[in-house]
């Protein structure tokens, strides 16, 4: 009878995408033995949800993928099942698994343009004014811009147990690939290195002491917003959208893969929801009106706020203070600090 090595058997694994999403099940090293003799086959992966329906598809598909490359070997696949550390429905969170931090909360969106790291960047600042010590992880390792938004380019230093401890402005904890790179140099990253880089930032980070960790996550629902969900338990997710059909289709994409991985979605914030004149102090309506707050009550989540338009938003980040900041009595400014305070009441510290 047929005996493979360890390498055949990983490389049929790597055509297996993990359920949801384009990546294959090797790169997220889910895969943590592979154990070959004549004529069997013994596959061991341990994923991180606790939804059954998630195990259920990965173990059919392994399992496909198998016979398909010898349908007379005998192939044992055994699925561990890590459940993550999520709230119930209606009640309190449970402390997440990053030491001292009590609540880590991904910011997030289907597509890019719809200003999300603005939004991670003035919920930062608007929970921080609030008393609350926070800290924020730019996790869009292929187009960073905490760094510009916050006006620093301190390189992170490590501790004398070898984590990084981040970069302190404006009484914030930052992190991001920009403070650790050459800012008109490209991030070529391959899956593997993404993952790496992402794990480093969230577990080898010295985040102690911090009652809300933002994590600005990059668009879309790809490789890095795997990593995380595979690699600590999230108190929920915040998802950007701007009012028009088509930034809500991609965010409804950005919603099914954060309830697919159990994933408490913590409300909507709708930017740019309509463009306050500065002028005439008329406000128009670019991109539709009430787009956001219907998606929101479809779904039963709030809606966090809904941000105008407004080039002071645009003129605080540039210049490296956001705009809660800058100006806490903008419009903009105003519905930020509107929506931190709903995660307050959501996720209290």
């Amino acid at each position: 009878m047929a005996k493979y090595n360890e390498e055949q058997i990983r490389n049929v694994l790597r055509g297996v995408n993990y359920p949801g999403f384009s990546r294959d099940i090797m790169s997220f090293g889910i895969v943590k033995s592979v154990e070959c003799g004549e004529g069997r086959t013994g596959v061991r992966i341990e994923v991180s949800t606790a939804d059954d329906k998630v195990a259920t598809a990965l173990e059919a598909s392994v399992k496909e993928a198998l016979k398909r490359f010898d349908a007379e070997h005998v192939f044992e696949v055994e699925i561990v099942r890590k459940t993550p550390i999520t709230a119930p429905a209606g009640g309190t969170f449970s402390p997440n698994k990053l030491p001292g931090v009590k609540h880590v909360i991904a910011v997030a969106s289907g597509k890019g343009g719809v200003g999300k790291s603005t939004v991670a960047a003035n919920l930062a600042c608007a929970l921080s004014l609030g008393g609350a010590s926070v800290g924020l992880c730019d996790c869009d390792l292929y187009g960073p811009s905490i760094s510009l938004m916050f006006g620093t380019r301190e390189q992170p230093m490590l501790s004398e147990e070898e984590k990084i401890l981040p970069v302190e402005q404006y009484g914030l904890r930052l992190l991001s690939l920009a403070f650790l790179t050459d800012p008109s140099q490209p991030a070529v990253l391959r899956g593997p290195m993404v993952t790496r880089y992402t794990q480093q930032f969230l577990l080898g980070t010295d985040w102690a002491g911090t009652d809300y960790l933002i994590l600005d996550l990059p668009p879309g629902t790809g490789d890095i917003q795997l990593t995380i969900v595979q690699s600590i338990a999230l108190s929920g997710a915040v998802i950007v959208t701007t009012p028009q059909e088509v930034a809500l289709i991609d965010a409804r994409k950005a919603i099914a893969m954060f309830q697919k991985v159990n994933t408490r979605v913590l409300g909507l914030v709708e930017n740019m929801s309509y463009f306050l004149c500065p002028n005439d102090g008329n406000v128009y309506h670019i991109f539709g009106k009430g787009g956001g707050r219907a998606e929101a009550q479809r779904l039963g989540v709030p809606l966090l706020a809904e941000v105008p338009l407004e080039i002071a938003t645009r003129e605080a980040g540039d210049h490296g203070r956001p705009i809660v900041l800058a100006d806490a009595r903008s419009a903009s400014a105003r519905a930020f600090i509107e929506a931190a305070a709903k995660i307050r009441e959501i996720c209290p510290v």
